[in-house]
């Protein structure tokens, strides 16, 4: 995750809510419209099943509160705002607590197409669909249950796992790849490029592969891992994720892709 950011967390009232600026509702209902055609084209079952069931505002920012209440029915799961950045150890923590920690600002029309950290907008939009569907929502708590056993030496081999599902995930619906995660269902230039691209690999979903690969968060990826079926990521809840992150570390790193294929493109 970044290390510094230029945006300034906002701070929720005594109710929960949070008082967003004409212009930042603005901005909210302009990536809706840019990316509802799209989600709609591109992004899996499980996840328009959620954007139904959540039924988000499309003109102004959401409140945490009041999808919180949504999904307490729903999965029993809450948003929680929280600073722009966070650490690791917190994050695991708020899963396994059941808790997802959304960053409260929107990005700028500066970074409107791509913003290397997550904002309100990522937060609601593309995670909480996942999270109004029981079995997504399982997962998500199972990764944090191991990251809150895991060691800080564990972190970033753990996030992996998370990253290329519940994040930039995708999988195979009638025979044709779409994308599941929330980082492609908030972005309006990788969710076409995971599901269209040439220049990405698309490989098989296997756990310790996953673990071993190294990714990025200030560019679009290189590669990404395609679902047969969800039913394996609930699969892979199942398993003892530090016992795999034990092989993952003992194995190594697989090479980075990036360097190549940038240079390869070039």
């Amino acid at each position: 995750m970044p290390k510094s950011t230029k945006y300034a967390a906002k701070v929720a009232d005594a109710r929960g809510h949070i008082a967003y600026t004409p212009e930042e509702d603005a901005v909210w209902a302009d990536l809706y419209a840019a990316q509802e055609e799209n989600v709609q084209r591109f992004m899996a079952r499980d996840y328009l099943d959620g954007l139904q069931r959540l039924d988000l505002p499309k003109a102004t920012v959401p409140s945490c509160a009041d999808i919180s209440e949504r999904l307490l029915d729903m999965t029993g799961w809450r948003v929680q705002p929280v600073p722009a950045l966070i650490g690791f150890k917190t994050f695991f923590g708020m899963l396994a607590d059941r808790v997802f920690p959304a960053a409260s600002f929107i990005r700028s029309r500066e970074d409107f197409d791509y913003i290397e950290e997550p904002d309100i907008f990522h937060e609601i939009f593309g995670h909480t669909p996942l999270l109004s569907d029981p079995r997504f929502a399982a997962f998500s708590h199972a990764i944090g249950k191991a990251g809150v056993q895991a060691g800080e030496k564990d972190y970033s081999w753990l996030i992996r796992l998370y990253w290329f599902s519940i994040e930039f995930g995708l999988r195979l619906q009638d025979g044709n790849i779409k994308a599941l995660g929330s980082g492609l269902a908030s972005s309006p230039t990788e969710l076409v490029y995971a599901v269209e691209s040439d220049i990405p690999d698309r490989d098989r979903f296997d756990v310790m592969t996953i673990l071993r690969t190294p990714y990025r968060i200030d560019m679009h990826q290189m590669g990404y891992f395609v679902l047969d079926s969800p039913e394996e990521l609930f699969a892979a809840a199942d398993r003892d994720l530090l016992a795999d992150v034990r092989r993952a570390q003992t194995l190594g790193l697989l090479p980075n892709k990036f360097r190549e294929k940038v240079t390869a493109a070039e």
